[in-house]
């Protein structure tokens, strides 16, 4: 953060508080566009035998992947307007509300972008709240994707802000196809910018037991990762996905 110019870091964590169990923080995510069906079993099984917190897939695998942990704790997440966030909010909600009829019991959605970086902020909350309505309607989280590669640290706070505004349940960093993805630095930015209470999700290019821990130290409260087996077994790397 020094490096990056900061004169002072706000710090919401604490490295010795790091939870020892991080399967818990973890969604065990597969979201290529070449996944097979064979592939999504093989995620919900790892999700099960490892207690990971979420699948994370995309809208077509919802219902297969809700079939197969159903009975155990580990909840179905989804991803809306992915991932370019490009879509109109009307379409938004209806893809969040089949994918909510399939199984999923959380939303990931991508804010417009391009609206943000405008300075339209009424269109980016009114594009967000009706995605919260959606889930509301059957008691599911929203997380919103902030693609913080593409934002100033003005847009990330914004964005945050409204997101907040809108009564989402947590912001997202990325969503591992975009220009960059979590940082430290970010993710104690977008903390600083939610308060204590919501949730922050690191999403995009975390591989390693260290970079899960650091996020959560710098106020993560859930981690997206391809790679949670190496995440939680303390291997370094992963399977070379960047989701």
């Amino acid at each position: 953060m020094v490096e990056e110019g900061a004169a002072r870091v706000a710090y919401n964590g604490n490295g010795a508080d790091v939870p020892s169990d991080l399967a818990r923080f973890i969604d065990h995510t597969k979201l290529g566009p070449e996944v097979t069906p064979e592939e999504i079993d093989r995620l919900c099984q790892e999700a099960r035998d490892f207690s990971f917190a979420a699948v994370c897939v995309n809208p077509v695998w919802v219902k297969r992947a809700a079939g197969k942990l159903r009975g155990t704790n580990v909840r179905v997440a989804s991803v809306v307007g992915f991932p370019l966030g490009a879509n109109a909010s009307e379409i938004k909600a209806l893809e969040a509300r089949r994918a909510l009829r399939d199984g999923a019991r959380e939303i990931d959605m991508v804010l417009n972008i391009g609206a943000l970086k405008a300075g339209d902020y009424q269109l980016v909350e009114r594009d967000i709240a009706k995605v919260v309505d959606s889930c509301r309607e059957v008691g599911a989280i929203c997380k919103v994707i902030l693609e913080t590669g593409l934002l100033t640290d003005e847009e990330k706070v914004a964005a945050s802000q409204l997101a907040k505004a809108a009564k989402a349940d947590y912001v997202k960093t990325s969503t591992g196809f975009g220009h960059g993805g979590a940082t430290v630095f970010d993710v104690a930015l977008m903390r600083e910018a939610v308060g204590a209470k919501m949730g922050v999700k690191a999403s995009g290019g975390v591989k390693t037991t260290a970079d899960a821990r650091e996020m959560i130290a710098a106020g993560a409260t859930r981690i997206g990762a391809s790679a949670g087996i190496a995440i939680v077994g303390g291997r370094e790397g992963g399977d070379g996905g960047k989701y």
